[in-house]
C-alpha cells in the first residue's frame, strides 16, 4: 500500500466544518508522543477544534498544543459505573459536536466503533502494531472511512487479517525533525554511550546482547549503557546486569519525557529484539544522528542494513559482538551511517507531509459514503 494513496472514486462535498475528536490510550500518548505532539501543532495551525479523549490518570501536558479540550474517560474507575461513564463521555462529546472521530490505537477500536454509531459519525482508525491471524479488529464497514498505518509491513498484515478493509488502508509515515548535526562519536575521547530501549515482556531475551557487551568490556572497550522502557521488570533487569558483570557501567532510567534528550546523549542506539509495533524511539534515534544497531523481523521498515543502520542476529552473541565492535573500531563509518539515516528521515518522514496527509483524510472522511 503506497503512502497517501488517493481514493479515485468521487466524493461528495463537505457539509460540516472539521471538528476533531481523538481517542487515545495511555500507552499511545506516551509511546507515540512524537506523533501526537506534531499532529496537535498542525491542527492548531489550521485552527481546527480538537477534543482529546484519554484515561483519567494520563499526563498529557507534554503533548498538548493549542486549545485542546481534554475529556477524561473513564471518569469513575468502578466497574459498576460503566454505564454512567459511557453516558458522561457521550454527553461531553455531543457538547463538543465533533464532525470526525480519529481513534489513535487499535486498543480503542471497539470504543470508536460504538461512539461513531451513537454520534452518527465517520471515523479513522490508526493501527500501529502487527496482528495475528485470529486477532481481527472491531471495525465498522459503514462508518470507518480509513485505516491508517505507519509502516508497509503493518499495511500488509492488516490486509491479511481484515481483507474486506484492504482498500481503506493508507500508510502515513510518522514525521520527525532530523537534526543538522550528527550526534554519534562527535566528541573524540568521550566515553561511548549506548542506549538500549526495550519492553518489559522478557528481560531474559537480553542475555545474548549482555554476553556480547561483557566480551567487549573484557576486550578493553569502554562504554556506558542507558536502558529504558523496562517498567515493572526493572528488578529482573538489574539482576541480569549483575550476572553479566555490567552493573557498574549501566544505568536504568524510567520512561521519561522528552525521550529525544536521552537518545541524543548516546552514540549507539540498540533495538535488541524485533518489535511487533512501529518503534517511534527508533525514528527519533535516527533523527538525532545516533547510529543504530538493530535486527530484522516484525515491523522493520526503518531497518535498512547499510543504509539506515547495521544489523545483527539477536539470537547469535557473536553476531551482536561483531556488529558493535565494527561501530567502535570505525567511528567515521558509524557517523556516515548515522548521517545516511538522517537523510532517509528527511526524505521519507517529514512532519509537513504527515500533517497534510492526515488533514486530507479528515476532509475525505466528511464526505465518506
Amino acid at each position: 500500500m503506497s503512502e497517501g494513496q488517493e481514493n479515485s472514486a468521487p466524493q461528495p462535498a463537505e457539509t460540516k466544518p472539521l471538528r476533531l475528536a481523538l481517542l487515545a490510550s495511555e500507552r499511545t500518548i506516551y509511546e507515540y508522543s512524537i506523533f501526537l505532539r506534531h499532529l496537535l501543532v498542525g491542527l492548531a495551525d489550521e485552527s481546527i477544534p480538537v477534543a482529546l479523549v484519554c484515561p483519567a490518570d494520563c499526563d498529557v501536558d507534554s503533548v498538548i498544543s493549542g486549545a485542546v479540550e481534554v475529556i477524561r474517560d473513564p471518569a469513575f474507575k468502578l466497574p459498576l459505573l460503566r454505564r454512567q461513564n459511557r453516558k458522561r463521555l457521550i454527553d461531553r462529546l455531543e457538547k463538543f459536536e465533533p464532525s470526525v472521530l480519529h481513534c489513535l490505537c487499535q486498543s480503542k477500536a471497539a470504543l470508536a466503533k460504538q461512539l461513531a454509531k451513537q454520534l452518527d459519525l465517520h471515523y479513522i482508525l490508526t493501527v500501529n502494531s502487527l496482528r495475528k491471524q485470529w486477532q481481527r479488529l472491531s471495525i465498522s464497514s459503514k462508518r470507518c472511512s480509513t485505516i491508517t498505518v505507519p509502516a508497509e509491513s503493518i499495511a500488509d498484515n492488516i490486509a491479511k487479517t481484515n481483507p474486506h478493509f484492504a482498500e481503506r488502508i493508507k500508510r502515513i509515515n510518522i514525521g520527525a525533525f532530523a537534526e543538522e548535526t550528527i550526534g554519534c562519536f562527535s566528541v573524540p575521547g568521550r566515553l561511548t554511550g549506548m542506549v538500549i530501549a526495550g519492553s518489559p515482556d522478557n528481560p531474559a531475551e537480553l542475555e545474548n546482547l549482555f554476553g556480547a557487551l561483557r566480551h567487549l568490556a573484557i576486550d578493553g572497550y569502554e562504554f556506558m549503557l542507558v536502558l529504558t522502557g523496562y517498567g515493572w521488570t526493572e528488578g529482573q533487569l538489574h539482576k541480569l546486569l549483575a550476572a553479566f558483570g555490567l552493573s557498574q557501567m549501566a544505568v536504568v532510567v524510567p520512561e521519561l519525557q522528552p525521550r529525544r534528550s536521552i537518545l541524543a546523549a548516546g552514540d549507539i542506539f540498540i533495538q535488541p529484539r524485533p518489535s511487533n509495533s512501529f518503534n517511534p524511539l527508533l525514528l527519533e534515534a535516527m533523527s538525532v544522528g545516533t547510529v543504530v544497531a538493530g535486527c530484522k523481523g516484525g515491523v522493520d521498515d526503518l531497518i535498512v542494513d547499510g543504509q539506515t543502520c547495521t544489523v545483527f542476529d539477536p539470537d547469535d552473541e557473536l553476531s551482536i559482538y561483531n556488529c558493535l565492535q565494527r561501530l567502535f573500531d570505525t567511528p567515521d563509518s558509524a557517523r556516515q551511517l548515522a548521517g545516511n539515516a538522517q537523510q532517509y528521515i528527511r526524505e521519507n518522514h517529514t512532519v509537513s507531509k504527515m500533517i497534510s496527509s492526515i488533514l486530507r483524510i479528515y476532509h475525505d472522511s466528511l464526505g465518506f459514503v
